[in-house]
């Protein structure tokens, strides 16, 4: 019974004491530099430069349409004049309407993306920290969440790298 108890500390103290696998990565790092954020962020930046494009368009022809309606003005009765100046306020604010409905859409795909890709380098990050014998995986980031770490522990560019790998294939 003694040899049994004896073992049983034993075994208990030993597992005590095992160390514990903990690495860090920068997260700032990792998001920025995974290339499936690069590629989405491209995609967007063109959306963003098409929406820039017909927006200038737009603004440049409502623009000629108003000097168009102040020379047609200067003919016109003064009710008439009320009335052509009532219709491009409309314009305008449909136009202005039309604009901010387009840059909400786009920030929301922005922000539904950047959500989506976040989600995906915490689960990444999660599996490797299992596949690999990680008790703790931290994250370091501009606030000081590891303020210091080996960098033997960082697994920055390990994870990153397995992380693009991963996107490739896909």
């Amino acid at each position: 019974m003694k040899k049994l108890a004896l073992a049983l500390l034993s075994i208990l103290a030993f597992s005590a004491c095992q160390q514990q696998k903990i690495g860090f990565v920068d997260n700032t790092v990792l998001i920025n530099d995974y290339q499936e954020r690069k590629d989405i962020e491209a995609k967007l930046q063109i959306k963003i430069e098409a929406f820039k494009m017909r927006t200038d368009s737009l603004r440049s022809a409502f623009e000629l349409e108003i000097k168009e309606a102040e020379l047609k003005a200067r003919k016109m009765s003064q009710s008439a004049v009320q009335k052509l100046s009532q219709e491009l306020q409309q314009k305008e604010q449909l136009l202005s309407q039309r604009v901010q409905f387009e840059q909400q859409q786009i920030a929301q795909e922005s922000q539904n993306l950047n959500d989506s890709i976040i989600s995906t380098v915490k689960d990444f990050v999660r599996a490797y920290g299992q596949s690999n014998g990680y008790n703790y995986i931290l994250g370091s980031n501009e606030a000081g969440s590891v303020l210091y770490g080996e960098d033997a522990s960082d697994l920055t560019q390990k994870i990153l790298e397995e992380l693009n790998k991963s996107y490739s294939k896909n």
